[in-house]
C-alpha cells in the first residue's frame, strides 16, 4: 500500500489524489463484484458496476464498428446508447430497436469478466419478427418466440476469448439464457430466465 501511496504521491496532482484514489477503489469494488457475483449473477448487483461503463462492437455482416461509452458518472448517455442499438439493429432490414440495458451490463461484465479487450463481434443482435419469422422457418434452432425480437438477446464472440471461456463465464453468472454454438462459433446470451443448451 504505502508503495501504491508513493506512486500517486508523485504522479497525481495533488488536487486530483482524492478523485483517484476514490476512483481506484471503485474500480477494486467492481472487480470484486464482477469476479464473486451471488447466486443471480451481474443483474442483481448492477449497482456496484463502474459508474463509467463503455462497450466495443464489430458487426460482422455489415462491417459496422463503434466504441461508445453508454454510462457516464452513472447516468445512461443516450446519445451512446443510439449508436449501440444503430450497429445492434436488425443489419437484413434495418430495424432499429431499444436493446436492453441490463443485457449491455451483462456483456459489460461478461467481457470483463474474461479479460478481454477485443471488440464485441456481432452475429445477431436486435431480430424484426419479420426476420425472425424466416429464420423459424429455416432452422428449428431459431426460437418463434426468441428475445432477439424484443433486444434482450445477443448471439457474439470475442477474438482474443475462446469461446470455452466465455461459456464457462456466462455460466456463473446466472443472470439469463446462456447458448454454446460451438459449430457456428459462438454464443448467445439474454436477459431472459435463467436457462442453457448446446454444445
Amino acid at each position: 500500500m504505502t508503495g501504491l501511496r508513493s506512486l500517486i504521491e508523485t504522479s497525481v496532482p495533488r488536487t486530483s489524489r482524492r478523485r483517484f484514489l476514490s476512483q481506484v477503489g471503485e474500480a477494486v469494488a467492481a472487480t470484486a463484484v464482477i469476479c464473486l457475483m451471488p447466486v443471480k449473477g451481474v443483474l442483481a448487483a448492477r449497482s456496484a458496476l463502474p459508474p463509467e461503463r463503455q462497450l466495443s462492437f464489430h458487426c460482422l455482416h455489415t462491417d459496422e464498428r463503434v466504441t461508445a461509452k453508454y454510462v457516464r458518472s452513472g447516468v445512461h448517455d443516450p446519445t451512446a446508447l443510439a449508436e449501440i442499438d444503430q450497429v445492434l439493429r436488425d443489419w437484413r432490414t434495418g430495424d432499429v430497436t431499444r436493446m436492453d440495458r441490463e443485457m449491455l451490463d451483462l456483456l459489460y461484465a461478461l467481457r470483463f469478466k474474461v479479460g478481454s479487450t477485443a471488440p464485441i463481434q456481432i452475429i445477431s443482435g436486435y431480430r424484426s419478427p419479420k426476420t425472425n419469422a424466416k429464420l423459424a422457418d429455416k432452422s428449428r434452432a431459431v426460437a418463434k418466440r426468441s428475445l432477439h425480437m424484443r433486444g434482450m438477446a445477443i448471439d457474439f464472440r470475442l477474438a482474443d476469448r475462446s469461446l470455452e471461456s466465455l461459456h464457462r463465464a456466462a455460466m456463473e453468472f446466472k443472470a439469463g439464457g446462456v447458448g454454446l454454438y460451438s459449430r457456428s462459433g459462438f454464443l448467445h446470451i439474454d436477459t431472459g430466465r435463467v436457462r442453457s443448451w448446446g454444445a
